[in-house]
């Protein structure tokens, strides 16, 4: 069974930093083999209380990373270290 990504990236149509933030991830993500998602935040009432206009925001193992850019080192130094 394919367990959850580590890796959620929230996200709204139309947003230029969103698309920013998806190649970024993309990048991190082809050296360290682990997968994410996009949860457009337009279709769930909840994340859209929460993080409004903070999009996009970098969510690791369910907890906030970041928003807005994308720290590149800072993820893949949170992907690759013991847990």
């Amino acid at each position: 069974m394919a367990s959850e990504p580590r890796l959620t990236l929230i996200t709204r149509p139309g947003c230029h930093l969103c698309e920013v933030a998806k190649e970024a991830v993309d990048r991190v993500v082809a050296s360290t083999g682990d997968r994410w998602a996009e949860v457009d935040i337009t279709t769930d009432l909840e994340l859209e209380r929460e993080y409004g206009d903070r999009v996009p925001v970098i969510l690791l193992d369910g907890k906030e990373h970041g928003y807005w850019r994308v720290e590149e080192p800072r993820l893949l130094r949170a992907l690759t270290q013991p847990s």
